[in-house]
């Protein structure tokens, strides 16, 4: 099995929804089954299907999760330092064309949220800034055509 990296702020993401999901959520999800049921005719009860439907999804995400924490490899990006980019860092980009500034932490695929500034270690735009520093310029491939950046800071914070 493949170790997957993870800041600490994203692992301990990941064991709160797992613990929500079967201590919460688990539970809401019986007392909606059990309520169903009470209504009689199984065949054409729209809430038992649908509770039954919600159960199957968060059976299936609790597994999701419980295989990316067994798998997870956790690293302190507060403990990190340097001037190359890599896992962890916090970097903040000039858009070469548009001259706007753009900071993004590089982290791992379960936390990544673009709307957040969190690209994943995997991603196009992280993959081309892995060993570069503050001055280097980055061509990156994007859905909309290519982009110039230019690193403008790199650091490492939790």
């Amino acid at each position: 099995m493949d170790k997957v990296p993870i800041t600490v702020r994203g692992f301990a993401a990941l064991e709160e929804e797992l613990k929500h999901r079967q201590q919460v959520e688990r539970q809401r999800i019986i007392q909606a089954i059990a309520e169903a049921r009470a209504l009689g005719d199984l065949s054409e009860n729209a809430e038992y299907h649908a509770a039954k439907e919600a159960q199957s999804h968060n059976e299936g995400r609790v597994l999701e999760l419980e295989s990316m924490i067994s798998r997870a490899e956790i690293i302190d990006v507060s403990k990190l330092s340097g001037s190359k980019i890599k896992f962890g860092a916090t970097v903040k980009l000039l858009d070469e064309d548009t001259e706007e500034e753009k900071t993004y932490q590089i982290v791992g695929e379960p936390e990544a949220d673009v709307r957040s500034g969190r690209v994943s270690i995997t991603s196009p735009i992280a993959r081309a800034l892995i060993g570069k520093g503050v001055g280097d310029t980055v061509e990156v491939t994007t859905p909309g055509g290519g982009k110039s950046y230019e690193v403008v800071g790199v650091e490492y914070r939790g």
